[in-house]
């Protein structure tokens, strides 16, 4: 056994949506961190221009940015497009790019919801699709390529907030993870999901400035989340300890979930 390998991912070619800002530029950094090359997208070009510039600053991975809106059918292709006149493969997919939505039951808009499940669920189907052919290229059984899909703790348990398209994506997102996981995984692609639970980010941020103290006191270990949590097990999924995991759904949240109805 080569435990100095077993959490290599110098080298990889990793592609991380919604990479410029939360969870995502957490994940990005983690894989730089790591060596890896990795690709960021968002809709924001500065945002993404910025984030990159600070991790090909830190090292010694390489960080490239390409701005995409992925609700866009068209962009998915062009975002994939430009990737593939880079390199000709990708190691690593981790969609993370998502949205969220709080609305009372009541009057709850039906647009809103279309967007909600249109990104976190739908255009997740359609960018992993779309990168199949660079995820295949060099991918086996001995040396697979990695589909991360992050998920919720809301897609495992009931929210107390009124966020019912984002639960129900985020519940859909982990079962389509083990479709995708049973279907691709005789090619060489591994698919798995990430519930994280609560993490410093953008969509978080009102939330946790509002009511940070009474989340961490629900929370079994007392905190949020880090970018060590996140990125570590990102890291495990794509390295060689994660190759006899398939279809899971590896909840990151303390213990949140767990003790939720305590």
């Amino acid at each position: 056994m080569d435990l100095k390998n077993l959490f290599n991912v110098n080298g990889k070619v990793v592609l991380v949506t919604g990479g410029s800002r939360g969870i995502g530029e957490m994940i990005a950094t983690g894989f730089v961190s790591g060596g890896a090359k990795v690709y960021i997208t968002s809709r924001s070009a500065d945002a993404c221009d910025k984030v990159a510039k600070e991790l090909n600053a830190r090292g010694p991975g390489q960080c490239v940015p390409i701005p995409a809106d992925l609700q866009s059918v068209d962009e998915i292709k062009r975002l994939v497009a430009e990737i593939s006149k880079q390199d000709s493969h990708l190691d690593v997919l981790v969609n993370n790019a998502g949205a969220n939505w709080n609305g009372s039951f009541h009057d709850y808009p039906d647009e809103a919801f279309d967007k909600v499940i249109s990104l976190n669920l739908k255009r997740i189907f359609t960018l992993s699709q779309a990168c199949l052919p660079l995820l295949s290229a060099k991918a086996s059984n001995a040396n697979p390529s990695s589909v991360i899909n992050i998920g919720s703790i809301d897609g495992i348990r009931v929210p107390p907030q009124d966020t019912y398209a984002y639960s129900a994506s985020k519940a859909g997102l982990h079962h389509l993870t083990r479709h995708m996981a049973g279907k691709l995984g005789g090619d060489g692609i591994l698919v798995n999901a990430i519930a994280p639970g609560a993490f410093q980010s953008k969509m978080m941020k009102a939330t946790l400035d509002a009511f940070g103290d009474i989340i961490k006191s629900k929370i079994p270990v007392r905190r949020i989340g880090s970018p060590e949590d996140i990125a570590g097990t990102c890291i495990y999924l794509a390295s060689r300890a994660g190759q006899y995991t398939n279809g899971a759904v590896i909840t990151v949240d303390g213990g949140a979930a767990v003790s939720a109805n305590l």
